[in-house]
């Protein structure tokens, strides 16, 4: 494969992950909520009441970011999620998803899924299939 094409292919990737982020922050702005605060209730969700610790939210997150501890803040004020201290290192917080935040979660779920059909339609699943494949073999 030539260089030029391999180079290009990565900058679709990558201007194709930040429009999807930029339009995703734009579908949640109605509801004052950030793209990585909606990122840590969904890995929240994901846990099913299990708490976790601020590193492993962090480890998760689709976008890396040092002030985790302030998106879940925010999270905090809004009722979203709660915090406690953990139970297997008091130096550590457990952090879970509340009621209130799993209700907002689906709706939050909703719009999103909304931005995200018509791209859906335009790619069949062995499509989707064989572009995450090929996406993930570039980080083998």
């Amino acid at each position: 494969m030539e260089n030029k094409t391999y180079f290009s292919a990565i900058v679709e990737i990558i201007k194709t992950g930040h429009w999807i982020t930029d339009m995703v922050s734009q579908e949640l702005k109605e509801y004052d909520i950030s793209e990585p605060q909606f990122n840590v209730l969904r890995i929240l969700k994901g846990q099913k009441g299990k708490p976790i610790t601020v590193e492993v939210i962090a480890s998760l997150m689709i976008h890396r970011s040092s002030n985790v501890t302030r998106i879940i803040d925010k999270l905090l004020i809004r009722g979203l999620v709660s915090r406690q201290e953990c139970q297997t290192n008091r130096r550590k917080m457990d952090i879970n998803i509340t009621a209130e935040g799993i209700e907002f979660l689906k709706l939050l779920d909703k719009k999103v899924t909304d931005f995200h059909k018509p791209m859906m339609s335009k790619i069949s699943e062995k499509e989707a299939k064989d572009l995450t494949r090929i996406i993930k073999k570039l980080k083998e």
